[in-house]
């Protein structure tokens, strides 16, 4: 009989598993309803994988992101095991030729979001395959206290309804208590598991520095060791930023943002995973899914959102078990900054109002109507075009995605390009029969167009000409075809899906509790890590611990309270113990413990100083004496 432990053998090549996983397989293997909460780092997706690979039938896995999941079906088709994502760049045939391999050709995983589960034809599939387990990945979005609630989550105990004995695991890197008794409340698992590894990581440093300059002690980090290092930034710019700086001062340096494309973020990530860049400087889209055990230190130049975030961000260090450090920045503008970036991202009410009527609008869409097929979307543009500042909009329109009012799938970006064929002169005299505006507005905006192929933005360029952007790719076609240049034209792949009639205001004020309760939640949730960065007395380990309601009695001794609570606290026990000896000569170590009221290894730790420094000695019956 083949066991956990030889398919964990067989594909992973591990000598063994990590504490909890095998007790939350053999649950899985029991047929028993679980939530797993495994910080950042603990092998969540094997304990999917394995008892589903055990098992006849398929896994579903649903996951809130398309990167992790195509990831996911990466690594596992890697080990020979078939599995599948559903996307919404498939179409409807692709969608069928998924469903017939997953039902005959011995496929195992079945990787799709909770908003594509929501399509009733899917739904239909689904309920024809045999299905062994069902993993929710990210479970913490089930819950409006989870830090990235997502309404699709409450639709996933459909689940239940076309495989009612199939088991369910809910897996999470973080969850508070009442994160995890809604988990328990809306998936309908009154009597799952719980399986919780205490978030106390023993090798991990937590600190915070008060500093305005935080280049000058980057460079001082990064100078204590050599081994990789990731750094987070609020922003694309100051990624961008922060990155050019340290290869500067010749630290090897990769950048990684939302704005890159695919290509460029495999060669960054490449480049950081074989250490010929140990430094990677991201915003927090980089990270999820990542295993590389020997991240030294994170470092965080801008404050998180909040602690859950953070703390998974954090967790990215030390996995392979040997010292390692987490930095927050701070100060007052920071904080500020924090500040600003909470209330930029919390959409009001009359602009959501605004965009939802205006995107409706752009796409001719009727009162009472709802599209059955999606939009090819470009922001700037539609921007543009109403005069919406675009990072609101972004927000506004994943905050409709969030509420089900629409999809809006970002991730099909492509950027088109050009490259000048002819010299300077020659372009510049043509520039005179032929908008001359439009074309040396580009030459001035992007270098490089005589020597190679350059990325351009055709709707940037009608901003800052005036026109429009049908008028710019009319110039750049004409520019091709009259042999001046090569222009390939990539039409930018968003999509914007409707999924309810258009009711206008009707539809905004239906979900305007959801939006003032969540924006609370947040506010809640900055004031926690703005406490976080603040605090100066209680150990940063039990700050985090106590806050996802996990108790402890003992402080880490590591982070940076800790340590600047020992260089006085240990100096003041010092001399408090050597007076003792002024009440009788000899002490035992426990007599000596049971005196003070501190912690024992504050104290145990004291007293080996003292030895250590002859002020105290060891006699043949074991009892401690002043020299």
């Amino acid at each position: 009989m083949v066991t956990a432990l030889d398919v964990l053998h067989t594909y992973w090549k591990y000598p063994s598993f990590r504490e909890p996983q095998e007790k939350i397989i053999d649950l899985i293997l029991e047929n028993k309803n679980t939530i797993a909460i495994l910080p950042t780092g603990g092998g969540k997706s094997i304990c999917y994988q394995i008892p589903a690979l055990m098992k006849e039938g398929v896994c579903i896995v649903i996951s809130p992101l398309i990167a992790l999941m195509n990831d996911q079906v990466k690594t596992l088709r890697e080990k020979n095991i078939k599995a599948i994502a559903l996307t919404s760049a498939m179409h409807q045939n692709e969608i069928v030729e998924s469903f017939d391999n997953l039902r005959y050709g011995n496929y195992k995983f079945l990787y799709l979001s909770p908003e594509k589960l929501q399509s009733p034809f899917i739904q239909e599939k689904i309920k024809q395959l045999t299905i062994n387990l069902i993993a929710i990945d990210e479970v913490h979005c089930i819950s409006e206290w989870g830090h990235d609630f997502r309404p699709a989550y409450l639709k996933i105990p459909i689940l239940n309804e076309l495989h009612p004995s199939t088991p369910i695991l809910g897996l999470t890197a973080t969850a508070t208590t009442t994160v995890i008794k809604d988990v328990i409340k809306y998936l309908n698992i009154p009597k799952a598991n719980i399986i919780k590894q205490s978030l106390v990581r023993k090798n991990l440093a937590f600190n915070v520095i008060h500093s305005e300059d935080f280049y000058h002690h980057i460079q001082a980090i990064l100078n204590s060791t050599k081994l990789p290092t990731i750094i987070y930034a609020s922003s694309r710019k100051k990624v961008k930023t922060i990155s050019d700086y340290l290869n500067t001062k010749k630290f090897k340096s990769s950048y990684y943002h939302g704005g890159l494309t695919r290509q460029e973020k495999e060669v960054s990530f490449l480049n950081w995973m074989e250490e010929k860049t140990p430094i990677m400087v991201a915003t927090n889209a980089f990270g999820m899914g990542i295993d590389k055990g020997n991240v030294a230190q994170i470092i965080h130049v801008d404050i998180p959102f909040s602690l859950e975030n953070y703390t998974q961000e954090a967790g990215r260090a030390g996995r392979d078990g040997h010292k390692a450090t987490s930095y927050i920045f701070t100060n007052a503008y920071s904080v500020a900054s924090l500040q600003k970036r909470f209330s930029n991202s919390c959409v009001t009410i009359d602009f959501l109002k605004d965009i939802y009527q205006a995107i409706n609008q752009y796409f001719y869409i009727g009162y009472g109507e709802i599209p059955k097929y999606p939009f090819e979307f470009d922001l700037t543009e539609f921007c543009s075009h109403y005069r919406f500042n675009i990072l609101q909009t972004y927000h506004a329109l994943k905050l409709l995605e969030r509420e089900l009012v629409l999809l809006f799938d970002e991730n099909l970006h492509q950027q088109s390009t050009l490259k000048i064929t002819v010299s300077p002169d020659a372009i510049l005299r043509y520039s005179k029969r032929n908008n001359e505006n439009i074309i040396k507005t580009i030459l001035r905006s992007y270098g490089g167009l005589f020597e190679h192929y350059i990325k351009i933005n055709e709707s940037l360029i009608a901003k800052k000409t005036g026109s429009t952007k049908v008028m710019v790719k009319n110039i750049l076609t004409k520019l091709s075809k009259d042999g001046l240049a090569n222009y390939l034209h990539k039409r930018k792949t968003s999509k914007v899906q409707f999924l309810v009639p258009r009711e206008d205001v009707l539809t905004i004020r239906k979900i305007t509790p959801n939006i003032k309760h969540q924006n609370n939640i947040k506010l809640a949730k900055v004031n926690s890590m703005i406490a976080y960065v603040k605090n100066e007395k209680l150990c940063r380990n039990s700050f985090i611990l106590n806050y996802f309601d996990e108790k402890s009695s003992s402080t880490c001794g590591i982070c940076d309270i800790c340590t600047n609570k020992i260089s006085y606290d240990y100096k003041q026990l010092a001399t408090e113990i050597l007076a003792i000896f002024s009440i009788k000569k000899s002490w035992s170590s426990k007599e000596i413990v049971n005196h003070f009221s501190v912690d024992k290894d504050m104290v145990l730790s004291t007293l080996q100083m003292l030895l250590d420094t002859h002020k105290i000695t060891l006699t043949s019956q074991h009892k401690l004496e002043k020299i």
